[in-house]
């Protein structure tokens, strides 16, 4: 994804997708590949952010004498956050390829994505944006070098959504930090393009402290992907994201509703976090498969081991073992 050629690829291939009705069955090797990418579920963060960024795109489009305005998405590790970035990318992508065509887009990137490196320096950060674009960088350039032949190939190549993540592993407390704070800086005041950050529970962050923490709140929107509740007001919205995970399962002997009759442990289980979730219900489909079961239970569940994070949150909500169980 870090580099334009893998974005385009990844913009271009079709999305994981249940098998339409009446479809003949699918092989065994071409099930297990769909739960490998399965499903992404349309969540309420995903469409706040792909909102949010589209008024943002249309605000910033004509504004030429300060940096246009900005989106944060932020929450814990494993909410969704790079899925749904990644999400409201694409669908920023597609449709630049099909108002200009392949041959007319050519040379044409309407999306940046660039992972801030761990530790980042100014210089390896603008080292990441060159990445990207495939812009060649000697060993005896200076960042300032660096940081000019990405503003010029950017603007060129009508860069109109740049998304940084992993922004959490910035500290502008630190020299290199700030340095790195800086260099953000100044790419969106010379870049004419909106600017996207994500990185997990930045307001808690350094990244908001001092003169330039206040510059980044002072012009970035905040989009929160926390973890899904059991319940809001008079709606459920875990159990509709079990729901639409259940409804596209391609199991032969699975019972509908097992998953969502499953919510209340499903929702101890993860912590509410779609990625667990969406880790719990891929390896529990795939274990169906292998065994031949083609069914997911509560047993199949139980025997999945999911993320350290998950397992910690869960453990003391467990059921307590019988006594002979605890013996063996």
């Amino acid at each position: 994804m870090t580099t334009w050629d893998g974005f385009q690829a990844f913009a271009a291939t079709p999305v994981a997708a249940p098998p339409p009705s009446g479809a003949p069955p699918r092989s065994l090797e071409e099930r297990l590949a769909y739960y490998s990418r399965f499903v992404t579920v349309r969540t309420p963060a995903i469409d706040a952010l792909a909102k949010n960024v589209r008024t943002l795109m249309i605000l910033g489009r004509h504004q030429e004498v300060t940096a246009r305005p900005s989106l944060i998405v932020t929450g814990p590790a494993g909410a969704g956050k790079t899925t749904a970035l990644l999400q409201v990318g694409r669908a920023c992508h597609l449709p630049h390829t099909r108002r200009h065509g392949a041959v007319a887009a050519a040379g044409q990137v309407p999306v940046a994505y660039v992972l801030v490196p761990p530790a980042a320096s100014a210089k390896t950060l603008a080292t990441e944006f060159a990445r990207y674009l495939g812009i060649p960088v000697g060993a005896g350039m200076s960042q300032a070098q660096i940081t000019n032949a990405v503003c010029h190939t950017y603007t060129a190549a009508h860069v109109q959504l740049v998304v940084i993540d992993e922004i959490h592993r910035l500290n502008p407390r630190t020299t290199t930090g700030a340095q790195s704070a800086d260099l953000l800086k100044d790419l969106t005041e010379r870049i004419g393009a909106t600017f996207v950050y994500a990185g997990i529970d930045v307001t808690t962050t350094a990244l908001f402290s001092g003169v330039r923490g206040a510059q980044l709140a002072a012009r970035a929107s905040l989009v929160d992907c926390g973890p899904f509740p059991a319940r809001d007001g008079g709606n459920e919205p875990f159990k509709d994201l079990i729901q639409a995970m259940e409804n596209a399962l391609d199991l032969r002997c699975h019972r509908a509703g097992t998953l969502v009759r499953l919510a209340p442990y499903l929702h101890a289980r993860t912590a509410g976090r779609i990625g667990s979730l969406a880790r719990l219900v891929k390896q529990a489909a795939i274990t169906a498969l292998v065994d031949g079961t083609e069914r997911i239970t509560r047993t199949t569940l139980d025997a999945v081991r999911l993320d350290h994070l998950a397992e910690q949150h869960y453990r003391p909500h467990a059921r307590p073992r019988s006594r002979s169980a605890s013996a063996l």
